[in-house]
C-alpha cells in the first residue's frame, strides 16, 4: 500500500513547526535581550518576532541561523534595520545575490566589528547614549531652525562618539533629514519636537515611529486625544524619559542588558 502525504497536511506540518520555531525565538529574544523584553512583554515581543521572521523569508532567509540572525538585528538596530541609513552594510549585504548562509556569515563578521568598536564592553557606550537621550529629553536645548543640522551632529557625536565615527557624516546627516521629514508628517513642525525624533531614530533605529519594539512612540504620535502638536511633542518627551529611566535602572541593579 502507498500511502501518500495530502498537500493540506504538508502545509499542517509547516504551520506547527513555524509556531515550534517562533516559540523557540521569543524565548531566545527574551535571553537576547531581557531589559527590552521585560518592557515590552510576551505579547509585544511575539509581534516583533514574527516581523523579523517574515522580514528574513522576504530576503530569501529560510534556514534557522539566518532567521534568528534577522530577530538579533531586530533587537541590535530596530525593526527596519535593512534600510536605516545607519547601518548601510546590513542592506548591501541582504540584497546581494550571495547563498543565504555566506549573507548571514559577512553579516556576523559586521555585527562583531560594530559591536566591538561601537557598543564596547558590557554596553558601556550604549549606556552612556542612553543617559544622554534621558537628559535631553528632560533638558531642551535651544536651537535655531538653520543651525539644527549642524547642532544635531555636535549634540550626537558628543552622546555616541564611537557610533558616528562607525557611522560617518554623511550617514549622520541623511537621517537627521529623514528624522526631520518623519517630524513633519506627524505635524511635529518646531524645531524641538524634531529634534527629539531624530534623537529617538538615532538611539532606537529609523524605523522607531512604527517599530513594534518601541509602542509607546508609535502610540503617542497616533493618539488622537492629543490635538495639539506641541502636546504630543511634550507626552512623547515624557514616554521617553519614563522608557529610558526604566531602562538605566537595570544597569544599577546589575540586570544583564
Amino acid at each position: 500500500m502507498v500511502y501518500r502525504i495530502r498537500e493540506d497536511q504538508i502545509a499542517e506540518f509547516r504551520r506547527s513547526a513555524l509556531a515550534d520555531f517562533e516559540e523557540e525565538m521569543i524565548l531566545h529574544s527574551k535571553n537576547f535581550s531581557p531589559k527590552l523584553c521585560e518592557v515590552l512583554g510576551d505579547d509585544q515581543i511575539r509581534v516583533s518576532v514574527q516581523q523579523a521572521i517574515a522580514k528574513a523569508q522576504t530576503y530569501g532567509f529560510s534556514n534557522r541561523g539566518p532567521i534568528r540572525l534577522c530577530i538579533e538585528l531586530m533587537f541590535l538596530c530596530g525593526s527596519h534595520f535593512d534600510t536605516d541609513p545607519q547601518y548601510p552594510a546590513i542592506g548591501k549585504v541582504l540584497n546581494s545575490k550571495d547563498e543565504q548562509m555566506d549573507r548571514a556569515g559577512q553579516i556576523c563578521q559586521g555585527v562583531d566589528d560594530y559591536v566591538d568598536k561601537v557598543a564596547g564592553e558590557k554596553n558601556i557606550h550604549v549606556r552612556k547614549a542612553e543617559e544622554f537621550l534621558a537628559d535631553f529629553a528632560s533638558s531642551p536645548i535651544n536651537v535655531s531652525e538653520n543651525e539644527l543640522a549642524e547642532t544635531l551632529v555636535r549634540e550626537m557625536t558628543n552622546a555616541y562618539p564611537q557610533k558616528v565615527a562607525y557611522m560617518g557624516n554623511d550617514s549622520l546627516l541623511k537621517l537627521i533629514e529623514e528624522g526631520r521629514n518623519e517630524a513633519r508628517k506627524h505635524e511635529l513642525t518646531s524645531v524641538r519636537a524634531q529634534t527629539l525624533i531624530v534623537v529617538l531614530m538615532f538611539a532606537f533605529g529609523h524605523g522607531c515611529t512604527h517599530d513594534p519594539l518601541y509602542p509607546w512612540i508609535k502610540r503617542t504620535l497616533r493618539d488622537e486625544q492629543i490635538v495639539d502638536s506641541e502636546a504630543r511633542a511634550r507626552r512623547l518627551e515624557k514616554k521617553a524619559v519614563t522608557w529610558l529611566t526604566h531602562v538605566l535602572a537595570r544597569y544599577q541593579t546589575g540586570a544583564p542588558a
